[in-house]
């Protein structure tokens, strides 16, 4: 398929650039595949699409202070580093990161931030322009000085700052390692995950740290010479049990955002192939998922069989992108460009700080 079957209009002045307050106040489409029936509703109303014994699986990601600001040693020419992924299969604090301006930066380059706080080391460039950098602290503690230098970073079509950082944060957030946030969660409030639980949907949790092919466009005009970047995800033993209860009980799984699509479907699909290779024991042969940590840099596009994913929460993603292209292997294409037709006739707010759909 060609990139440019994925593409649509939106008018600027509805890409939101702060987020609403209180967070369950934003707007619902609510998407049914089999009818293609639209609905509009108000986000703290989901519940009733949702029924017991229903499973919400969200990504519990934390967004990193990862744009650092410096200097290049020697030169003392200003650079900026947004830090993308932790690349412990290289080494020791070794990250992968964009570079600003990168023309410039060759292995061996030294970047100085916070006055000597912390050093960064490029040591290789990616096949995406990307570098690899080591990063090492005065003090030791590389974690640290990462807080206390860095910046939340937001996307780049985001020109407002953000007056509070935790509002670019999940109110689950406990993992941190992301680039930006799973914003499909943006919307949910302590209350509001209170109410679904006494309702009896309950709500588990996953892990992918989002990198650079979570918000960047698709360059390529056929989706087949498309790579995507590989990014952490884990799937543990709790996390595995409910899912595969919850599929054995006949509920559904609600992933909540493209990273959880992206983190069910990569270790469904992983198990499977155990299964069909006669590597998983008795005990597994009906499960779902097993827990798994590792990579994965899995494209879901038109075509791809969901295994585990019955219900999808998401956000209104932007044109020729990865996640337009996954939400639309979901719900087939042509619907989903007619809910995104629907949702700008009814001014619905695009893109990280926008609306939520639910797609049935």
């Amino acid at each position: 398929m060609r990139i440019a079957d994925f593409d649509y209009d939106l008018p600027p002045e509805l890409i939101a650039q702060t987020p609403v307050e209180p967070r369950d106040s934003s707007r619902l489409l609510v998407l049914h595949r089999e009818t293609g029936v639209i609905e509009h509703r108000g986000f703290r109303e989901i519940g009733a699409y949702l029924r017991a014994g229903d499973l919400l699986v969200a990504n519990h990601s934390r967004v990193i202070p990862a744009r650092l600001r410096g200097v290049k040693e020697g030169s003392g020419g200003q650079v900026e580093l947004l830090l993308l992924a932790v690349r412990a299969d290289l080494g020791p604090d070794c990250w992968e990161a964009l570079v600003r301006p990168g023309r410039r930066i060759h292995s061996g380059q030294r970047l100085i931030f916070g006055d000597g706080a912390l050093a960064g080391e490029v040591l290789d460039r990616t096949p995406t322009a990307g570098r690899i950098v080591r990063l090492s602290a005065a003090d030791g503690d590389v974690a640290g000085a990462v807080a206390r230098i860095g910046s939340v970073p937001l996307p780049p079509y985001i020109h407002t700052p953000l007056a509070d950082a935790e509002r670019y944060q999940t109110v689950y957030a406990r993992e941190p390692g992301s680039a930006a946030a799973p914003t499909a969660g943006l919307h949910f409030t302590p209350e509001l995950l209170a109410a679904l639980e006494d309702a009896g949907v309950e709500t588990t949790f996953v892990t992918l740290h989002i990198g650079l092919d979570t918000f960047r466009p698709i360059a390529e005009e056929n989706l087949d010479t498309h790579a995507m970047h590989s990014e952490a995800i884990e799937l543990g033993d709790a996390a595995a049990a409910r899912i595969n209860a919850t599929r054995v009980a006949g509920g559904r799984i609600v992933a909540v955002g493209t990273t959880a699509v992206r983190t069910l479907e990569a270790v469904a699909g992983l198990t499977a192939a155990r299964r069909e290779r006669g590597e998983a024991p008795d005990a597994a042969l009906v499960e779902l998922v097993e827990p798994y940590a590792g990579r994965t840099a899995l494209f879901i596009r038109p075509g791809h069989r969901f295994r585990a994913v019955d219900v999808m929460l998401t956000n209104f993603h932007l044109p020729r992108s990865t996640l337009l292209v996954l939400v639309s292997a979901f719900a087939g294409r042509e619907l989903i460009l007619r809910a995104y037709a629907e949702a700008v006739r009814e001014r619905y707010r695009f893109y990280s700080f926008g609306d939520a759909m639910l797609i049935l």
